[in-house]
């Protein structure tokens, strides 16, 4: 679920208050990135982004309040839904956002190291969650048209179709080391399209 993290400096609406959130954020991305959860602290984010100590320490508190800042922006920046007309479609082209943000040189990294952080602290583990039902809640739809359209039984749950979607590839991601390359995208969206359409997903399947 890709985000395009500002550079520093970069004017967004709300004057100096924003620019100095976006330099702090890309810095902690940054730090997250290069050296991990358990061994960045305020100070290294402040130098990094260039801005005051007691601004950082006043506005967020500790790192796990910049992590939940910086997944709270990655939420609000990632792609929205596609609406290709078919639930194939659809999931294919979320898998495929997946696998671009994995891929990406800032992005791939950084997600593995949120999600060490969150492994630790439970402030992360909470701001972690919320970006992952910010994201499933956003995709939803697509599997609420399909049931429109026939696609998927009455009663199929959206957020467990977008899990089938999106487990595999985090599995590649965090555990086996494979690629997350565009084959390993088709098969989890076939897999989860599949099994949607045969009702496993489904709270009126029989059995």
């Amino acid at each position: 679920m890709s985000v395009e993290l500002p550079e520093p400096g970069t004017v967004r609406p709300g004057g100096r208050t924003a620019r100095v959130r976006s330099a702090v954020l890309r810095a902690a991305a940054e730090a997250l990135v290069d050296r991990g959860f358990g061994r960045i602290d305020l100070p290294d984010i402040a130098r990094r982004a260039e801005v005051g100590k007691t601004t950082v320490y006043r506005r967020w508190g500790s790192v796990a309040g910049v992590v939940a800042d910086l997944l709270a922006e990655m939420a609000s920046d990632s792609e929205p839904r596609a609406d290709t007309g078919s639930l194939g479609g659809d999931l294919a082209a979320l898998a495929h956002l997946i696998r671009r943000t994995f891929a990406d040189p800032l992005h791939g990294p950084l997600f593995k190291a949120v999600i060490a952080a969150a492994t630790c602290d439970a402030e992360a583990a909470e701001a972690l969650g919320r970006f992952y039902r910010t994201r499933a809640a956003e995709w939803e739809p697509c599997i609420e048209r399909a049931r429109e359209r026939g696609e998927v039984p009455a009663g199929t749950d959206a957020a467990e179709v977008i899990e089938a979607v999106s487990g595999p590839l985090y599995y590649r991601l965090l555990a086996t080391g494979k690629p997350v390359d565009p084959a390993a995208a088709d098969r989890a969206a076939a897999a989860a399209l599949e099994a949607a359409a045969a009702g496993i997903f489904s709270s009126t399947a029989e059995g």
